[in-house]
């Protein structure tokens, strides 16, 4: 395992992180879910007061006997942000009550997704106030945000120099976010990536074609490596249901050098394939077609469309594209068949692609039983 230094919280965190909505979605797996991962150098557990049990199923872990000195073991919630400061001094006291735990060393405002999201820390006698007091009297120590916001959201929530990490969504088939990255780095934020093998492409579960054009590697490994040989990067996620689910992660958890040759020629082959296969009809994200007058999200419904050509990944694309018009302000957006042939977005097009064609294209592709967060009431 390799320690990164996690921004200006000065925490040195395994380059790897354990994600708990899954691992600790029962009690009976949560204790030895734990104890491998603790065993194998993870010193970073992540958990939320909206992942059902986990914050409790952690705490009673932790007293049952991790056997980790507490000071070698640092642990993250995340509270979502709300205009009530006495909600969130409660929540505050409540997480640490599940936990079993004097203090958090990082807690993560969960889900800065919209403007009116960063509205509501703002206010300076809100949640933000109660927050501070909070860290005054010890019970928190480092503060960050996790978003699935919009590339402009997040830039402008670095931009306040209120926080010290950011959680957020960047893999090899999502770069969208690299320029916020790069602005964390400048603020000397740490940056914790969240999910890249489900969230990554379901690379987990990886199609014939994909894992055919990744050899000699399999698609996550190479996932892995192309965020841990990222020195702007501290640590990922990784969620497991159970401790068996640690072993192919965990055996990168060492290589965090610059990526090798071979590896290269890898990703160019990916790249190639991806030309080769859209031709004239490959979406570049560069999101000049927004805004959509009917809130569809052009891009990030054509970044499905390129990655199910392209490479197969159809499974992945109808599993993002169910949770349109489902999760909220977590994936937010219509879907593909509500546009209107207005033709707005057409004259802001680089390419000159046919959008509303494509959009069509797309949901007759993707369109499949609708999907929720897995919390989600």
């Amino acid at each position: 395992m390799r320690y990164r230094r996690f921004g200006k919280t000065n925490l040195f965190l395994s380059v790897f992180s354990l994600g708990t909505m899954r691992c600790l979605a029962n009690q009976s797996t949560a204790f030895s879910t734990l104890q491998t991962a603790l065993k194998l150098g993870v010193n970073h557990l992540e958990t939320a007061r909206g992942y059902g049990k986990s914050e409790e199923y952690l705490g009673k872990a932790l007293k049952n006997g991790l056997q980790v000195p507490r000071e070698q073991l640092y642990i993250t919630t995340k509270l979502p942000p709300t205009g009530d400061p006495s909600l969130m001094s409660q929540w505050i006291d409540e997480s640490l009550e599940r936990l079993g735990i004097d203090y958090l060393d990082c807690l993560a405002i969960h889900g800065i997704n919209t403007w009116e999201h960063l509205e509501i820390l703002q206010d300076p006698n809100g949640c933000r106030k109660v927050i501070i007091q909070a860290m005054d009297e010890k019970k928190i120590r480092h503060l960050g945000f996790s978003t699935h916001g919009s590339l402009d959201l997040i830039r402008a929530t670095i931009n306040t120099g209120w926080f010290e990490f950011v959680n957020l969504h960047y893999y090899y088939f999502f770069r969208r976010n690299q320029a916020a990255i790069d602005l964390a780095k400048s603020k000397d934020m740490g940056v914790f990536i969240i999910s890249p093998a489900d969230k990554g492409g379901m690379l987990y579960t990886p199609p014939a074609k994909l894992q055919y054009l990744c050899k000699p590697f399999s698609p996550l490994e190479l996932n892995y490596r192309f965020l841990l040989s990222d020195e702007r990067i501290t640590t990922l996620s990784v969620g497991p249901a159970n401790p068996e689910e640690l072993n192919l992660p965990l055996q990168v958890a060492h290589r965090t050098e610059e990526l090798s040759i071979e590896e290269r020629k890898v990703f160019q082959k990916l790249e190639n394939e991806l030309n080769l296969k859209l031709e004239n009809d490959r979406c570049s994200q560069c999101y000049q077609c927004l805004p959509c007058p009917e809130n569809i999200n052009i891009p990030e419904i054509l970044r499905l469309r390129n990655l199910a050509i392209a490479y197969d990944l159809k499974e992945y694309g109808k599993y993002r594209y169910g949770m349109f018009e489902n999760a909220g302000h977590w994936f937010p957006g219509m879907k593909g068949n509500r546009c209107t042939h207005c033709g707005d977005c057409l004259p802001r097009c680089p390419e000159h692609l046919n959008i509303p064609e494509l959009l069509f294209d797309a949901h007759q592709r993707l369109n499949g039983s609708p999907r929720r967060r897995l919390w989600e009431n």
